[in-house]
């Protein structure tokens, strides 16, 4: 089970590639036709500076790579700690799921970007990262590390 359980999480990182090339194919024309050029950035400007330069559906593709760079950090090592340990099925099934909510939650945010439902896809998304980390926690804890 420990390669299935990594696959999510290559999964993940591969889908946060895509959403940088979704902002960046996005942003960098938006950027370009408000008429403020990469070349024309203020020293040390930041992607937030966009807020309102740039319209905010484009914006969103961008709150959304940041949103990967968040939550998800968890739950690479939670997988990882699952990989080492032994995973199983339900492991396995968890971060699929975790990462199927994400990509949802991703798409949603960065087309449609209603809260309401956009907070639903996160909490639930959360509700498993919650489950996997208890799950890392236990497999960990109450390891029988047997006698050498």
């Amino acid at each position: 089970m420990q390669a299935q359980i990594l696959a999510p999480a290559a999964v993940l990182v591969l889908w946060s590639l895509v959403m940088l090339f979704w902002m960046a194919g996005t942003r960098l024309p938006a950027i370009k036709k408000a008429g403020n050029g990469l070349g024309e950035a203020k020293p040390g400007g930041r992607g937030q500076d966009l807020e309102g330069v740039i319209p905010d559906n484009v914006q969103w593709k961008a709150h959304n790579y940041a949103h990967l760079m968040e939550q998800p950090t968890i739950f690479y090592p939670a997988v990882i700690i699952l990989a080492i340990m032994g995973a199983g099925a339900v492991d396995v099934t968890l971060a699929w799921i975790y990462v199927a909510l994400r990509i949802i939650h991703s798409v949603y945010q960065a087309t449609v970007n209603k809260v309401p439902v956009r907070f639903l896809i996160f909490v639930v998304s959360s509700i498993v990262m919650v489950i996997l980390a208890l799950r890392a926690v236990m497999v960990t804890l109450f390891a029988n590390p047997g006698v050498l």
